[in-house]
């Protein structure tokens, strides 16, 4: 059984990673895409030869051979777009952050539940479908490097275009919605569970109005002393992320977390002693090439084909927009 997507807007993510990615899998196919501009919607399919092309959501959304839609819409249109396909029958593969706060995303939650349709919806965070990751989270889970003491994350990139929509307030814009979301969310992976306590630092913009520089302190419980994740992200900033996770026995060093090449093979270093500077090396795990998204977009079709539970529940969106929403609270910064 092949899976027919539907693709909503002309989102760039979508024309970089998804669609080729939806393309490329034995799954899936491409069979029409929805913008609010018929020409744009015309331009897409050209370039990847998509035949059915709308010039509205909503035609898109009531095409009968569509079975799954990507929605990687602005934040803002996340939640009532998603709604809206899962109302007309289709499962949706949502861009990340799902919502723009966990009281949306519960809301969600609850108005999914009431259409009883079957429809599947999961958020589209592709780096824990990665090989690199699975493999982490298994070592993590078997005690490899101990108890979790910390978990250290940093992502960043330059951006000052004032037209982007990451700095649009009113659109759920800035540093933590797009890239903060990221570090809570593989942070909660690791750690398997929830923050007990949480702080936030943002850096407003003078001008935008968003965070472009945000920090957070999130405390875990453990077994022993318990344990801290930090995280530090920034739309102004030399890009780089790396991801360190330190435990009583070793440390795991992730070098390309959240962006992996599809092209390269992607390194962990695992070990327990003080690394290279003092010529005692980590131990070099590669994993891939390998697309992350076609990974993905293969596990949630096969949810959809053999009518299974979602790979990832929104229960785990509600989870992760609260933490969001704890930053911003910490921070005394509000939209």
């Amino acid at each position: 059984m092949s899976i027919r997507w539907g693709i909503l807007s002309t989102a760039k993510i979508a024309r970089t990673h998804v669609v080729p990615a939806i393309m490329a899998s034995e799954s899936s196919e491409v069979v029409a895409v929805g913008s609010r501009q018929l020409a744009a919607a015309e331009q897409f399919g050209s370039e990847f030869g998509i035949d059915r092309c709308y010039g509205s959501y909503e035609e898109l959304l009531a095409d009968p051979n569509v079975d799954a839609i990507y929605n990687p819409l602005p934040n803002h249109l996340h939640a009532p777009l998603t709604l809206q396909a899962a109302k007309a029958g289709k499962h949706v593969l949502c861009e990340k952050p799902i919502t723009l706060n966990a009281a949306e995303a519960s809301q969600l939650a609850s108005d999914l539940a009431l259409l009883d349709n079957g429809a599947l919806v999961m958020e589209g965070f592709m780096y824990q479908f990665h090989p690199q990751w699975e493999a982490v989270l298994t070592m993590v889970a078997e005690g490899r490097i101990g108890e979790i003491v910390t978990v250290q994350t940093w992502f960043s990139y330059f951006g000052d275009d004032p037209a982007n929509i990451r700095h649009k307030p009113e659109w759920g814009g800035g540093a933590l919605m797009d890239i903060g979301c990221y570090a809570i969310h593989s942070a909660r992976r690791i750690f398997g569970s929830e923050p007990t306590n949480v702080q936030g630092r943002v850096k407003v913009h003078p001008t935008f109005g968003v965070d472009v520089h945000a920090s957070g302190i999130l405390d875990f419980e453990t077994s022993q002393s318990g344990g801290h994740a930090t995280f530090t992200v920034s739309t102004m900033s030399n890009p780089d992320q790396r991801v360190h996770i330190v435990g009583t026995d070793g440390r795991i060093e992730i070098t390309r977390p959240f962006n992996a090449m599809k092209n390269k093979p992607m390194i962990v270093n695992v070990g327990s002693e003080i690394g290279t500077l003092y010529g005692e090396p980590l131990k070099e795990l590669a994993f891939g090439p390998t697309d992350q998204y076609q990974r993905m977009v293969d596990q949630f079709a096969y949810a959809i084909a053999t009518n299974s539970a979602s790979p990832v529940p929104v229960t785990d969106a509600i989870s992760n927009m609260a933490v969001i929403d704890a930053v911003f609270d910490s921070a005394g910064f509000h939209f």
